[in-house]
């Protein structure tokens, strides 16, 4: 036994002098509230980087330091363990000598995680340390990838018991929907998805084939492919989940899909659309986890963070968030809305659709089934005596007109609109018709902003199986705060172009998105190819 083996992970660091005193307090301090371990903990506050972390621990403790990177595990052996047990434990095991089974762990000091490992295995177990990261891509390599490999190999073997795609009736649409094989190929690939980060599933039907990509920090990465002839049942399979006719596939059809996966609770809208080869099908994930990210997470900078809460907390007035669609819009104006959510505030929204359910918040779906659109949905808000309004998106002009009525009568009016710039909203609105002399008055501030990738830190931006050989990993945001002063509302007034209004802006102390950019590949964030890329 090692000199290290009764020590905590905490004492261990602390002695090698690789965090302080002060930084191990604050780390003890959050895991009792989120009950996590120390060797999360640690560098997800900053403190070390995980390879750091395994680093010194392997070191200091005398374990075996593991680099999961290229390790080829036989499959025999990923079998020993249960995958509910490996990512409840966060270990992947790795090879067996006898009656001993080494296996990597992210805490190599979790004693109940060794015993409960002993009990469902009936080895003796030799725990061997790497970093988080690699072990969620080994769970989803060998796990994920073999279970999926698996599931393709039992579809071949058994296509040619399905009929070919023109040969489906209708009456059987729900019997092959529901085969066994089917239904596990969807489970999993909804499970990939979600396990690498994916925002969109595409499920694209091709003359010889059914192709299948996953969004993913923005880029489109190919996935396995199914044979073609189960594409009538996987598409049958997703509209019963979603509940929606399987008969149809002439019209458009959406649907919403609630499903478990690894503790999270994913909400999925489901878009079909008819094309020349069959049903386009894409999958929006939406993870309910990610609805309570302060603005500080989901990119703010400080440069421009203490000037939108200061917006945020007046009493009246009009925020626009601008940007174009998949620029994280949505994100932002519920991380904003949730920073000012307080008992003694009403707060509604009027969406389309509503994306997350936020507690506290009185939220309206438009549906044009019944009318109920942007416009009407306002009207009645305004009739429900609330403090704050949030608008998923201004469209056109009589909802952009009631907005700027609502901000001008003592509302707080937080809205969305498709334009490239902060300057380009205001002349995109009056464009749509609003007056000159309402903007002026209304609109206290306009946000613009774009999503970046962050360079892997696994690899610092070289590429590597973290990140799927791209060199990035995560996305953050980028944006320009514009808070119109009076040159800028004289230049409202009198109609000035959008990039007279944006250079007035910059010259008088904003920062626009490319500036906003490249601070952060200054600080290492992301790369300059990326932010010209996003900025152009």
């Amino acid at each position: 036994m090692n000199k290290y083996a009764k020590k905590s992970v905490g004492e261990i660091l602390l002695q090698k002098g690789a965090i302080s005193l002060q930084q191990l307090e604050k780390a003890e301090a959050e895991r009792k509230i989120s009950g996590e371990s120390l060797c999360r903990i640690i560098p997800r506050l900053g403190f070390m980087t995980q390879a750091q972390m395994v680093e010194t621990i392997a070191e200091q403790a005398s374990i075996l330091q593991i680099d999961l990177a290229n390790q080829l595990i036989d499959p025999k052996i990923i079998a020993l363990v249960p995958e509910e047990l490996a990512r409840k434990h966060l270990l992947i095991p790795l090879f067996k000598v006898a009656n001993t089974l080494t296996c990597a762990m992210v805490d190599v000091f979790d004693v109940q995680s060794l015993d409960e490992l002993v009990l469902r295995t009936g080895l003796v177990i030799e725990p061997a340390i790497a970093t988080e990261n690699e072990i969620r891509k080994a769970l989803d390599d060998f796990y994920l990838e073999g279970g999926m490999q698996n599931i393709l190999k039992s579809m071949d073997d058994n296509k040619s018991e399905h009929k070919q795609e023109d040969e489906v009736e209708t009456h059987s649409l729900q019997r092959v929907g529901e085969d066994a094989p089917v239904i596990k190929f969807i489970n999993l690939t909804i499970a990939k998805a979600v396990s690498d980060g994916a925002s969109d599933i595409h499920i694209e039907p091709e003359e010889n084939m059914l192709n299948i990509r996953f969004r993913v920090d923005g880029m489109l990465h190919q996935q396995a492919l199914p044979p073609k002839q189960f594409r009538s049942a996987i598409i049958a399979r997703i509209k019963i989940m979603a509940s929606l006719d399987i008969a149809e596939h002439r019209k458009p059809q959406d649907g919403r899909i609630q499903i478990a996966i690894v503790n999270k609770r994913i909400d999925i809208r489901v878009s079909f659309l008819p094309t020349i080869y069959g049903e386009n099908v894409v999958m929006r994930l939406l993870d309910t986890s990610t609805i309570n990210l302060g603005l500080e997470q989901i990119g703010f900078q400080h440069e421009i963070l203490d000037g939108y809460r200061e917006l945020l907390h007046r009493p009246h007035g009009i925020i626009l968030v601008t940007g174009p669609t998949g620029s994280g819009k949505t994100t932002t104006l519920y991380s904003s809305v949730s920073t000012i959510n307080k008992p003694e505030q009403s707060i509604m929204t009027i969406e389309d659709p509503v994306e997350y359910r936020l507690e506290g918040i009185r939220q309206t779906q438009v549906d044009l089934k019944v009318d109920m659109t942007f416009a009407r949905g306002l009207r009645s808000i305004l009739r429900q005596d609330p403090d704050v309004i949030m608008i998923g998106e201004i469209r056109d002009t009589e909802t952009a007109q009631i907005a700027i009525q609502a901000a001008l009568t003592g509302h707080l009016v937080l809205a969305t609109l498709h334009t490239n710039s902060a300057a380009g909203a205001i002349t995109r609105l009056i464009d749509i018709g609003v007056e000159p002399f309402l903007l002026s008055s209304s609109v206290i501030g306009v946000v613009a902003q774009r999503l970046v990738r962050l360079t892997c830190k696994e690899c610092a931006g070289r590429g590597c199986k973290t990140c799927s050989m791209t060199g990035y990993k995560g996305r953050t945001g980028i944006y320009e705060l514009m808070i119109p002063d009076q040159h800028t509302r004289d230049q409202i007034l009198s109609r000035a172009s959008m990039e007279d209004i944006h250079k007035g802006a910059v010259d008088r102390g904003m920062k626009s998105l490319r500036e906003c950019g490249l601070m952060k590949v200054a600080q290492g964030l992301t790369s300059t190819e990326e932010v010209v890329r996003v900025t152009q």
